[in-house]
C-alpha cells in the first residue's frame, strides 16, 4: 500500500511539473544566426543611439587591407558588415544579446581593383544613399588585436 501511494505521488508530481507552460514569449522577437562561411571575424562596433551592434567579417585580403590602413580594399577583398538590433539579456543583468537582423552590407573588390557595394536589409529606414561613404566606413574599421 505504501509503495502504491508513493508511486502515485511521484507520478502526480512529475506530470504536474511537465505541464507548466512557458510564459516567455520573447516579445515576438526572433534571433537570426549569421553564418560567415569562410570569412573570419575582423572587428565589431556598437551604436547605442540606434541600439544596434555590428560585426565585420572578411577574408585574408580584407584583413590585410584594414591592417595597412589604406583607403580602398585590395583586389580580392571581401567584407561583410552584419548589423543586429540588441536587447537586454534576460539571463544576465546589464548584458545585451543580438536580436533581429537589421542589415548585411557587402564590400567586394574584384581582381581588377573595382570595388562594389551591396546592401541587404529588411528595414527601409536603414538605407544608405552613398556607397562610397559606406566603403570608406568599412575601411575605417581596425582589426581586433588577438593575443
Amino acid at each position: 500500500m505504501k509503495n502504491t501511494i508513493l508511486i502515485l505521488l511521484v507520478s502526480l508530481v512529475s506530470l504536474t511539473a511537465c505541464s507548466k507552460e512557458n510564459s516567455n514569449t520573447n516579445n515576438g522577437l526572433s534571433r537570426v544566426v549569421f553564418d560567415p562561411g569562410n570569412l573570419q571575424f575582423i572587428s565589431n562596433s556598437l551604436n547605442p543611439k540606434k541600439e544596434t551592434m555590428s560585426a565585420l567579417y572578411g577574408n585574408e585580403k580584407a584583413l590585410e587591407s584594414l591592417t595597412k590602413e589604406i583607403q580602398t580594399p585590395e583586389a580580392g577583398a571581401v567584407m561583410k558588415l552584419v548589423t543586429w538590433k540588441y536587447h537586454d539579456n534576460p539571463q544576465y543583468i546589464g548584458g545585451t544579446i543580438t536580436g533581429e537582423l537589421v542589415s548585411i552590407e557587402t564590400v567586394q573588390a574584384d581582381s581588377a581593383g573595382n570595388v562594389y557595394y551591396d546592401l541587404k536589409n529588411d528595414q527601409p529606414e536603414n538605407t544608405f544613399s552613398n556607397p562610397k561613404e559606406r566603403i570608406q566606413y568599412f575601411m575605417s574599421y581596425r582589426p581586433v588585436v588577438r593575443p
